[in-house]
């Protein structure tokens, strides 16, 4: 993977979007690697290591919601779905399994670009800041170090997993089912009680008030999500 050219991986079982997906991106200098397949995408993703992956639902030898769950299971590497599927079901149960970004077909190349460079500086902006702040709180993230108004916090392993995965998707909403799988694995995605124990240790920890949090806010039936970076 180039630092100067991003390389993405196309997943789409169409020809002729794939064709038109590879050309964008190849135009606006990325490599594209392409694939028709589940299993032809997994193998591309493994072995280059890509900066993103554009990835079709309806393969015709898995679902891409299978697909997104696999890869989870060991990269981080942003997935935006290119999909006909237009239902928000389809589309909540697409960004659960672990994808960054939904496109819906028919789309504008225009978009699409707007999306993969979105998500190119995400990944990029992460990977250059060391440390993050918000509030009193200051993550070291080589270190895994945490300080709060400049004196030491102890969080266990289980609390400083939680808080780099919010912290990976700083801004973002992420569904209780997405935490639960990240930080305690596809097995307990039933067991919100976890996730409301720890996010209640997090907030003792690093809210200025934990009864009224200001940076690790409730969504309501949905999830949670982490405010305030700097």
């Amino acid at each position: 993977m180039s630092d100067t050219q991003p390389t993405i991986v196309v997943i789409e079982d169409d020809p002729q979007i794939r064709r038109l997906v590879r050309s964008t991106l190849q135009t606006h200098g990325m490599t594209a690697l392409e694939a028709d397949t589940g299993s032809g995408g997994l193998s591309e993703v493994a072995s280059h290591q890509p900066s993103l992956v554009v990835l079709d639902l309806g393969l015709p030898d898995a679902d891409g919601i299978d697909i997104i769950r696999e890869l989870r299971g060991w990269t981080q590497v942003p997935i935006i779905v290119l999909s006909a599927r237009t239902s928000e079901v389809t589309k909540v149960a697409a960004l659960d399994a672990g994808a960054d970004d939904y496109l819906t077909k028919p789309f504008g190349v225009s978009e699409l670009l707007a999306r993969v460079r979105a998500q190119l500086r995400r990944t990029a902006s992460s990977a250059e800041v060391p440390a993050i702040s918000f509030g009193e709180v200051t993550v070291h993230l080589g270190t895994r170090e945490v300080t709060k108004a400049g004196q030491p916090v102890r969080l266990t392993p289980t609390e400083y997993k939680l808080l780099t995965v919010l912290i990976q998707h700083a801004g973002r909403v992420l569904t209780q089912r997405h935490l639960l799988r990240d930080v305690w694995g596809p097995d307990q995605t039933n067991n919100a009680h976890y996730l409301r124990v720890y996010m209640g240790h997090l907030r003792q920890k690093l809210e200025r008030d934990p009864a009224q949090p200001e940076h690790l806010l409730t969504e309501t039936a949905v999830g949670y999500r982490l405010v305030g970076l700097r």
